[in-house]
């Protein structure tokens, strides 16, 4: 991605998260967002150890100063990481970070002799972090794509799914196939003026995706992704921890949300999660990020490393004819299935109350943050003004109304569907465990799609059904 068109998706990020200034990285080079000034450590003896070899590296270096380097925060919590100030954030200019590249610079040392990671940046994990969100949601009038299976031959004891999210509209109970869905409000759906929040009705258009792919199942939905689908690192191990405490640890946990970093081995802040992961009876469906990129997008990438591999299935988006890789998805061989993921069908609020989502005309000379997919580039609908803010024509915005369906892009959505898929498979074989499940999905699966010249495993639900891709001129 060009790093001028990653300044727009940077800011909105900033936007999402004020009081907590960030930098882009590595380097400027745009591929990951972090906290400014802050670096991670493992509580305890290794929190200390990196703390003294920072100040001892920034006191001999004559550009860096030693004054700032302190613990900042709890030097213990559930997930296991405490963050080290290491510079005042407010310095330099927005967006750039030399002290924390000087941190990692001094652990290098000290990193190559323990044979592992002992720092790391304290990444923003976020719903479409550094990259195009797959696209607005639009209001629909049809019908779900894809449309609610039949749940006749359901067997006793629902499959249990959480949902790691931005929460549920508030009336989400009357769109009827969330009848079974329960879970944390979206804590505030509109602005002032009564237009819909950016990423609002995120989770409850996840929620209808696996409600529509496996009926017989019990979805809860955390708002764990709140502030505009973004949360810093070491909060959301924490907050991954509280979400499977709250009911226990589900069967399948669907998680649209990761971030690159620029790394082969995870993100220290999840990892006492990943861990205690291994041990439950629980499936990680993950989504492989929008980015179109073949770097590892954790936590998805965690399915290529081998103690994690049957823990986690990492989910790519196919395109709205499901024959290839949509081109927004992440893929690569860290990438264990595609599903489809583009322009699907599902429940953006509920059908009570109809709910406005201001639109603006844009007109762009090439797609949108430098990709040339159709997608989202040159789209027949207006672009939303909530995340787009470059070249809209003068005028008034248009309003439009959600009333219920919404038409969605991302990788965001092709995950729901796998773990739908994962839990229709466990209702209709009465498989209890959903890697058993997962593992029989795949080795049962004949189909294939092509992404960037590979084929690759793909999953179709049944009551998907193919759109046309939306072929654009290219603007005058």
């Amino acid at each position: 991605m060009a790093p001028q068109r990653f300044h727009e998706q940077f800011d909105h990020i900033q936007r999402a998260l004020p009081d907590v200034p960030l930098a882009m990285g590595p380097d400027d080079s745009a591929e990951f967002i972090y906290e400014k000034g802050v670096v991670l450590a493992r509580d305890g003896e290794e929190a200390q150890v990196v703390e003294d070899a920072v100040r001892t590296h920034f006191t001999a270096a004559p550009d860096l100063v030693p004054d700032h380097v302190r613990r900042a925060g709890p030097q213990a919590n559930r997930s296991g990481i405490t963050r080290i100030r290491v510079a005042d954030p407010g310095e330099g200019a927005p967006g750039t970070d030399r002290a924390v590249a000087g941190a990692l610079r001094a652990l290098r040392g000290a990193e190559d002799r323990a044979g592992r990671r002992l720092v790391s940046r304290n990444h923003v994990v976020h719903i479409a972090v550094n990259a195009c969100p797959g696209d607005e949601p639009v209001p629909a009038a049809h019908h779900p794509n894809p449309a609610v299976a039949n749940a006749a031959d359901d067997q006793d004891g629902a499959v249990g799914v959480l949902v790691i999210d931005t929460g549920l509209t508030h009336d989400y109970r009357s769109y009827p196939p969330l009848a079974r869905t329960e879970g944390d409000a979206q804590i505030q759906e509109t602005d002032e003026y009564g237009v819909l929040q950016q990423y609002v009705g995120h989770g409850t258009f996840i929620a209808g995706l696996v409600a529509a792919v496996a009926p017989h199942t019990d979805v809860t939905v955390r708002n764990t992704l709140n502030d505009a689908g973004a949360v810093l690192e070491h909060e959301f191990g924490d907050k991954l921890f509280e979400a499977v405490e709250q009911g226990g640890w589900p069967d399948i946990i669907s998680l649209s949300a990761g971030t690159s970093n620029g790394r082969v081995d995870g993100l220290l802040g999840v990892a006492a999660f990943m861990e205690e992961l291994r041990t439950k009876p629980t499936l990680l469906v993950a989504a492989a990020g929008n980015n179109a990129s073949a770097a590892p997008f954790w936590p998805a990438a965690y399915a290529a490393l081998p103690e994690y591999a049957d823990a986690v299935l990492s989910v790519g988006a196919l395109r709205s004819d499901g024959e290839f890789g949509a081109c927004f998805t992440n893929h690569g061989p860290w990438v264990r299935v595609y599903a489809p993921g583009e322009r699907l069908v599902s429940a953006l609020t509920g059908f009570d109350t109809p709910v406005p989502y201001v639109y603006q005309h844009s007109t762009y000379d090439d797609c949108r943050y430098g990709f040339a997919y159709p997608c989202t580039c040159r789209s027949p609908h207006h672009t939303g003004v909530l995340s787009e803010r470059r070249a809209a024509t003068a005028g008034k915005p248009d309003q439009v109304m959600f009333e219920g369906l919404a038409t969605w892009s991302g990788t965001s959505f092709a995950t729901p569907v796998v773990a739908g898929l994962v839990a229709a498979h466990m209702t209709r074989h009465g498989e209890s465990d959903p890697r058993a499940a997962a593992r029989q999905l795949l080795a049962a699966n004949d189909e294939f799609a092509e992404v960037r010249g590979f084929h690759v495993p793909a999953l179709h639900p049944p009551t998907w059904r193919s759109v046309p891709v939306a072929q654009f001129a290219a603007p005058a």
